[in-house]
């Protein structure tokens, strides 16, 4: 059995994500930071289909914590699966800031760069060692990083940073054949900064070409679709699914 640690996946991308690797009959590793009840709803819902998960907590934001994580990575690997390596990482944690660059704060700022930035390169340095040859590892970026959207210019900055050390991975890590791809998701009705409002998903909606937002499992079924074998020719791409956001 194939094995992916979706971060951030108790709840959102993550989480339908999650279950989309599960349906493929991918073991999962969910994480979580605050939320232990939810990442167990999906890893009961994983159950529920006939999947196998476990649910560890993971402050992406820490780096000082992945050591830590990955002993408890080794732990479950080993009790869950019979298997000392996992095969794919989607680094997926995040959180939005609605705030103009005049009012952003240096705390803020730094908030948002450890998350989605920092944290997946360290977070990947840490875990590579347990990543099976021939795996591979998805970055959920953002269709902000191409769209100029006003109030979201350091999580837009930080997630096309993402998207150049997406290619980087995919460079450095080719010795060993494992590939990387970035994943750009539009406008999602998620809970990602506060969620969504009807004139705010309205507006969205507008701006998209098939004329609205999109559902949380349509991004979770193209990550899991791209980890299939089906895929493994594409590599060092970013691939946006935003049902054609300001095109």
């Amino acid at each position: 059995m194939k094995i992916v640690i979706v971060t951030g996946s108790s709840r959102g991308l993550g989480a339908s994500t999650a279950l989309e690797c599960a349906k493929r009959g991918i073991g999962v590793v969910v994480t979580y930071n605050r939320n232990p009840e939810k990442a167990d709803d999906v890893v009961k819902a994983i159950a529920g289909i006939g999947g196998k998960a476990v649910a560890l907590k993971l402050d992406v934001g820490n780096s000082r914590s992945f050591s830590e994580f990955r002993e408890a990575v080794s732990a479950q690997l080993k009790a869950l699966w019979d298997r000392e390596t996992f095969d794919f990482l989607v680094n997926n944690a995040g959180y939005g800031l609605y705030a103009p660059i005049s009012d952003v704060t240096e705390e803020q700022f730094d908030g948002l760069f450890n998350v989605h930035l920092k944290g997946p390169f360290f977070l990947t340095q840490a875990l590579l060692p347990l990543i099976e040859s021939g795996g591979h590892i998805i970055n959920v970026t953002s269709a902000t990083s191409r769209v100029a959207t006003a109030g979201v210019a350091p999580y837009a900055a930080f997630k096309g940073g993402l998207q150049v050390l997406t290619r980087y991975m995919a460079k450095e890590f080719a010795e060993r054949r494992i590939r990387a791809n970035s994943i750009a998701p539009g406008a999602i009705r998620t809970e990602l900064g506060g969620g969504l409002n009807v004139e705010f998903e309205a507006m969205l909606g507008g701006q998209t070409a098939l004329g609205r937002v999109g559902e949380p499992e349509e991004v979770g079924g193209v990550i899991a679709s791209l980890l299939s074998e089906e895929n493994r020719w594409i590599n060092a791409q970013n691939i946006e699914v935003a049902g054609g956001y300001v095109i």
